[in-house]
């Protein structure tokens, strides 16, 4: 999840200033009940990855199902999916799988992790997820953003496994771990995590994808086909048309 461009909005929040980044000329969500041609469903394309999308669910930092996840799906779109494929077979050689926790999002997800930012500190996810970084500054850390490149279609998170189906392999933190550590090149990760985060970068960038600072499991398609689209049709088999 990045940061938007530099305009910043003030909102007042519980007697605090929350400081949200403004999208600038980026025009509004496209907000559709069907995908645009040219996005599929990931298991379609790459059955083998596998699939744990913690936004349908409340394994996440909100604590809860996130808006806009109608089904535990992981849709891209297709030259995406292709390239993640394409990275997985190849991972496939080295003795690793793919396991993804989050595909396209839907605005109405982005709106959620604002509202939730924006609501008391109760403590229920922070451990797991947040536990030196206040909620109130996870955007200006970069963490969360008023618009995310995952609604654009083309960004996936998600990590390395054992082959065949193995556990997930040490990285150093968990996915959505918001804090210093989960920097690709953090130091303060062990050698042998900085190394598997070193395999899945060099997979995924050989195939098109760049990865971003403050998060090791981001990666976003350079050839993205929507670069200024933020959509917001669910998370569906039935938004592609099936």
């Amino acid at each position: 999840m990045r940061r938007s461009p530099a305009l910043l909005a003030v909102a007042a929040v519980a007697g605090s200033a929350l400081v949200l980044p403004l999208s600038g000329s980026q025009g509004p969500p496209a907000v559709t009940d069907t995908a645009p041609a040219g996005f599929v469903a990931l298991r379609e394309v790459a059955p083998a990855i596998r699939q744990e999308m913690r936004y349908a669910g409340p394994h996440n930092f909100t604590g809860e199902r996130v808006d806009g996840y109608e089904q535990a799906e992981c849709l891209l779109t297709s030259d995406a999916a292709h390239a993640l494929e394409r990275a997985a077979r190849a991972l496939e050689g080295q003795g690793y799988g793919l396991l993804v926790y989050d595909c396209y999002r839907p605005q109405r997800a982005v709106d959620h992790f604002l509202r939730w930012m924006a609501q008391p500190e109760d403590g229920r996810t922070r451990a797991e997820f947040y536990p030196r970084v206040p909620k109130e500054r996870l955007v200006e850390d970069g963490y969360l953003a008023e618009k995310s490149g995952h609604s654009r279609g083309s960004t996936v998170d998600l990590t390395l496994t054992g082959a065949d189906g193995g556990d997930p392999v040490d990285m150093g933190t968990g996915f959505d771990f918001f804090d210093p550590r989960s920097h690709g090149d953090s130091p303060d990760v062990p050698g042998e995590a900085r190394a598997a985060r070193r395999v899945l970068a060099s997979a995924m960038e050989a195939e098109g994808f760049a990865p971003v600072e403050t998060e090791w499991w981001h990666f976003g398609h350079r050839a993205e086909p929507y670069p200024e689209t933020f959509f917001d049709f669910p998370v569906s088999l039935d938004s592609l048309g099936r």
